[in-house]
């Protein structure tokens, strides 16, 4: 296990980016799941979206490394298994704070690094559909990918060099626009667009078909609730 700080590097270390992931703790995380998931899957599906999310980034040919940003525990061993790197969530201050702090950790150690937040949220992720983006990101200083309800992001690039100046949250789509970063409109990228937040997000990230650890954890909390 990769202990906390430690970038992990992928199985092709030719790769040009680092992406960060920022992950809440466990128990306060996806709240808006708790309707269709009940209380006690809530966090253990958040946990499953956050590996199946960080093992199709680290597949990725073009990713380096990642760096998840979070002060749970049992994530942050979780993910240290993947393959990532954990960072403590040092500022403490909100999705935003965390992701700069992960940019800055990671430009200490690399100071020429291009680097790219992603949502920790992304069940169905597809390396390759993450390649075309990633591709396409390198001919801007900032881009960003809009999520799938239109209003929010789910990832955002800096070149190297360029500060990545996260504006996550809520109406975000509008405001990373604003700040000049160019909208990533490429089709047939889904998967890197569908985060979850709610029931109905989650149907439609299974439509897609989820990773392992996510089926996995779904069907489990399925077959208690039917006993």
């Amino acid at each position: 296990m990769r202990s906390k700080g430690e970038s992990a590097t992928n199985t092709d270390p030719t790769g040009h980016w680092t992406l960060i992931v920022p992950l809440k703790l466990l128990a306060l995380a996806k709240s808006r799941l708790t309707p269709t998931t009940g209380e006690a899957l809530r966090p253990r599906l958040a946990l499953a979206f956050a590996e199946d999310t960080v093992a199709a980034t680290l597949s990725c040919p073009a990713v380096r490394d990642v760096v998840v940003v979070t002060d749970d525990p049992e994530a942050g061993a979780a993910l240290a298994g993947l393959g990532a790197g954990v960072v403590p969530d040092e500022p403490g201050r909100g999705l935003n704070a965390a992701l700069a702090h992960g940019a800055r950790t990671v430009r200490a150690r690399r100071p020429g690094a291009a680097v790219a937040a992603l949502n920790a949220d992304l069940p169905a992720l597809r390396p390759a559909e993450l390649s075309r983006v990633l591709e396409f990101s390198t001919a801007f200083p900032r881009a960003f990918v809009t999520d799938a309800a239109g209003i929010g992001t789910t990832f955002l690039s800096a070149a190297s060099g360029v500060e990545l100046r996260p504006l996550f949250s809520g109406s975000s789509r509008a405001r990373h626009l604003g700040s000049g970063a160019v909208e990533i409109t490429l089709t047939g990228i889904d998967s890197v667009r569908q985060d979850v937040d709610t029931g109905e997000d989650l149907c439609a990230a299974l439509g897609l078909g989820v990773g392992p650890r996510t089926a996995g954890c779904w069907a489990a909390g399925a077959a208690s609730a039917d006993r």
